[in-house]
């Protein structure tokens, strides 16, 4: 079932509930005003027949006359007088009798002074009449045709009313949902044209602040993440194109030269060493992608746990240098860590080692002294990293851009590069809730500044 469809009938069912309520108050309401009122008139009339019988002293036999004459026409009340001791003084109909009082009954008018109760649909009044400093009873019944029909037409008007107005109210809850589901119905139709070739379509919107307005701001700022996204991955996989095919280029072109003819060794041994060294830079490619595509992933997806900047730090620099024998590393500690917790945070070793070996790699090919400082200090909850170079530095035209993917500044002819490491490190930062700063002077050297937060109690 559509929500529409559900909101209708919810409506409909609320609404026609609260209806009922109402017509079974009214119903009710009038149900208990004509028993008080044809109560009322019973009294009436057993006070009225009582004083024309003392007071007027007219004759039993003209009352029971009127009596008969009257229940021809309509439902006249029944009325019998009776003294304290039950006997009887005044009959409009004793064959009739329709209450068949008791001794019982006259008691019980008598110490309450006024009884009213139903015999079958009858109502029946008993109440005691003073007269002469002598107590008697008298008691009253008739039957309220005239009530019970227009309590029965009530209902039945009730009941017609109640019908009719649940198929009003379903046809305007039908009406008025389609009307409110009009902008919605609009917006799934234009989200069901966008695809990955027009993701530049948007969510049309009355710019109101509704829900429905907010719905489609939201919906519009996922599609230009989609877009950008999308442009990125574009943008990422033709430079992978291209970082690929450069060396794969050569290494074909330098396999095809050493093959078309015979060569010396020492031409078949460079033919090789520039294959291989060309192989080393797809290898180093790939690992560089694998490493951004583990950065990209869902926090959620990576493993953290407790572990020590310092021993990160030391296992990098070991396996930089251990690669790169010329690379001089000096770690300084500016503060004194009395206690593990002031030097340990949470987060991964691997993704940490591969974004300080970016960045103290980084330092030493672009300098001639090959030497990177690190300072670390301890600052407010955080661990500050100071990677300090004395190498050629970068231009302020590039450090808006350096951590752009794939991206090589002008210095790009000192060393060669893939444009990858920085950006991986930026990811990898990230990740771990840090931030990485640059400082840069040409000619004069580098200082990438990294803060992560420690564990806190």
């Amino acid at each position: 079932m559509k929500i529409r469809s559900r909101i209708t009938l919810l409506y409909t069912v609320i609404t026609a509930s609260i209806l009922f309520i109402f017509a079974g108050i009214v119903y009710y309401t009038a149900k208990e005003n004509r028993e008080k009122e044809f109560f009322a008139l019973l009294t009436k009339e057993a006070i009225t027949k009582a004083n024309l019988f003392f007071d007027a002293n007219v004759d039993e036999h003209t009352l029971q006359s009127i009596y008969r004459n009257n229940r021809q026409i309509l439902d006249e009340v029944e009325v019998a007088i009776y003294d304290t001791s039950f006997h009887l003084l005044y009959h409009d109909a004793v064959d009739i009798d329709f209450v068949k009082e008791t001794k019982e009954m006259i008691n019980e008018i008598n110490h309450k002074k006024i009884i009213n109760f139903y015999q079958k649909d009858w109502q029946v009044i008993g109440l005691r009449y003073a007269y002469q400093n002598n107590n008697y009873i008298i008691i009253a019944a008739a039957y309220d045709q005239y009530g019970f029909k227009k309590l029965d037409s009530l209902l039945h008007t009730i009941i017609i009313a109640c019908l009719l107005s649940i198929l009003v109210i379903y046809l305007t809850g039908r009406f008025f949902s389609q009307k409110a589901f009009e902008p919605i119905k609009k917006m799934t139709q234009k989200a069901a044209s966008i695809s990955a070739t027009n993701l530049d379509l948007r969510i049309p919107h009355n710019h109101s602040k509704d829900e429905l307005a907010e719905l489609a701001d939201t919906f519009n700022k996922m599609l230009d993440r989609l877009e950008n996204s999308f442009d990125s991955q574009k943008q990422f996989v033709s430079n992978i194109s291209h970082e690929l095919r450069t060396p794969l280029a050569a290494i074909i072109t330098e396999l095809e030269l050493s093959i078309t003819k015979e060569r010396t060794i020492q031409e078949y041994k460079a033919a090789l060493n520039g294959a291989l060294a060309d192989a080393k830079k797809l290898v180093r490619l790939s690992n560089d992608l694998l490493d951004f595509a583990k950065a990209s992933y869902d926090p959620s997806e990576i493993t953290f746990k407790k572990i020590r900047i310092d021993e990160v730090l030391l296992e990098s620099l070991q396996q930089l240098q251990k690669a790169n024998k010329e690379y001089n590393i000096n770690i300084n500690f500016e503060d004194d860590f009395e206690d593990d917790k002031q030097i340990s945070i949470l987060g991964n070793a691997y993704l940490l080692q591969v974004a300080f070996m970016n960045i103290l790699e980084n330092g030493c090919k672009f300098s001639n002294k090959k030497h990177v400082l690190i300072r670390i200090f301890s600052h407010n909850n955080c661990i500050s990293l100071h990677f300090i170079d004395q190498g050629i530095g970068i231009s302020s035209e590039d450090l808006k851009d350096i951590f752009s993917p794939f991206y090589r500044g002008k210095n790009h002819f000192f060393c060669e590069g893939n444009g990858i490491g920085l950006s991986l490190t930026l990811k990898i930062i990230n990740l771990h809730r840090g931030t990485i700063e640059v400082d840069s002077t040409v000619g004069h050297g580098t200082t990438f500044i990294i803060k992560l937060p420690v564990i806190t109690p």
